[in-house]
């Protein structure tokens, strides 16, 4: 579902690789994100950084079926295709610095076309942040409603844990998907 992840040194610093779209055929919903954080990247696992509030989330969006824990990965990419979400970024590769989305260049949007194809049932694209919200045309353009979520990174530490779970959770709702 993943594939590793590497970086070459550039004159203006590390270009990244980014990750595989975790989806199939199942996958009704896509979660933009931006890029993989350093933590991401390293283990090679969307959202990997124990303070990202993703999966705690989605975990709270569908309390009465658990989460595999967080060293079962690929249990946690099934448990997410179960109920029609799929992974993925706005962005397959970048020059970056750090984790931050503001320290992005040079990057290279991901094939959403090709997605699309392998993914029929596919309707809608939540965005997980402004970064990834700037796409929401080109998904837009492939028939899909592009929704923005706050995002569920550290970095946006002016949403409460609370507040990001209602807007997640009214998406998802709103989309049969809850």
């Amino acid at each position: 579902m993943t594939e590793d992840s590497s970086a070459t040194v550039t004159e203006t610093g590390p270009r990244w690789q980014g990750l595989a779209a975790v989806a199939d055929a199942r996958t009704r919903a896509l979660v933009l994100g931006s890029f993989p954080g350093l933590k991401s990247l390293q283990l090679a696992q969307y959202y990997a950084h124990p303070q990202n509030q993703f999966w705690p989330l989605l975990q709270a969006l569908w309390p009465r079926h658990p989460q595999p824990p967080r060293a079962d990965y690929a249990g946690r990419c099934e448990w997410l295709l179960e109920r029609g979400l799929g992974l993925w970024d706005v962005y397959a590769s970048c020059e970056r610095e750090g984790s931050l989305d503001s320290a992005i260049r040079c990057a290279q949007v991901n094939d959403f076309a090709g997605l699309r194809l392998r993914c029929p049932d596919l309707q809608l694209a939540l965005h997980n942040g402004g970064e990834s919200y700037k796409h929401a045309r080109q998904t837009e353009a492939l028939g899909l409603t592009a929704l923005k979520l706050p995002s569920t990174s550290p970095a946006n530490a002016s949403w409460s844990f609370d507040k990001k779970l209602q807007a997640w959770h009214h998406a998802l709702a709103a989309h049969g998907l809850l």
